[in-house]
């Protein structure tokens, strides 16, 4: 049954997404954190329940030790981190402290996620290098993380002083990103102790996304009074991965 997906057209939904996020950003600035919570159940939900399991399972049938692939995810999460704090909260702290808002910290901070996009697509495309099982996953979490992206993209824009077409221009910028990324997969295959170290690399980030990024987001745009469901719907969208999961050939 997933023989019939493709990483283009799974890669052409992230797309998609990322440019809804960005609509949504612009129309909807209040009410967007019910997604968001779901959204870091969804990540969270990929790393314990697919990532994982076929990292270990790729350690069995080729004899590998996963520890390596235990130090790519450690790794992946403070690179992105690293990333976060130094490139985007941290320039944007001291404008915050001075008082001013500066365009070009918005065109830095928007650059970023689009190069955090293209490494979306590029894990899309080596995920179908290991099965289509782990492709499909892989790509529902991108297309969930990427209208994070486009919201992020463009609420970054707006908040120091861009032009909505600015805005606009690196979301389309953010949006195509994913595609270049999964074609350049296309290239070439990577062997199996490779693409186990580069899925534990990948788990990484996307369990900092989840919890660091998104989970925090979804929180600070919450009223008083929602974070229980909030918490909910995080539950909900790690089992309904579960659910996926276990339900697929």
């Amino acid at each position: 049954m997933l023989a019939g997906f493709s990483p283009v057209a799974l890669t052409a939904a992230a797309v998609v997404s990322t440019l809804a996020g960005g609509a949504m950003a612009l129309r909807f600035r209040d009410r967007l954190h019910y997604l968001l919570g779901f959204t870091a159940g969804v990540l969270l939900g990929v790393v314990a329940f697919d990532l994982l399991p076929e990292i270990f399972a790729l350690a069995r049938t080729h004899g590998f030790d996963p520890s390596a692939s235990m130090i790519a995810l450690v790794v992946g999460f403070l690179l992105f981190h690293s990333l976060e704090k130094f490139v985007l909260v941290h320039p944007a702290q001291e404008d915050h402290y001075s008082h001013h808002h500066h365009p070009n910290v918005g065109l830095a901070s928007a650059a970023v996620l689009a190069g955090h996009s293209c490494m979306d697509g590029v894990a899309i495309g080596i995920g179908f290098q290991v099965s289509a099982m782990v492709g499909v996953t892989v790509a529902m979490a991108v297309i969930a993380h990427d209208f994070s992206d486009g919201l992020n993209t463009v609420s970054l824009m707006l908040r120091h002083r861009n032009s909505t077409r600015r805005a606009l221009t690196m979301l389309a910028v953010d949006a195509v990103a994913p595609l270049v990324g999964v074609l350049l997969t296309l290239a070439f295959a990577i062997p199996p102790f490779q693409l186990m170290t580069y899925l534990g690399f990948f788990a990484g980030f996307l369990l900092y996304i989840g919890v660091s990024d998104i989970l925090p987001e979804a929180h600070s745009r919450a009223g008083p009074g929602v974070a229980t469901k909030l918490i909910a719907l995080t539950c909900c969208g790690a089992a309904f991965v579960y659910a996926v999961v276990r339900l697929s050939p």
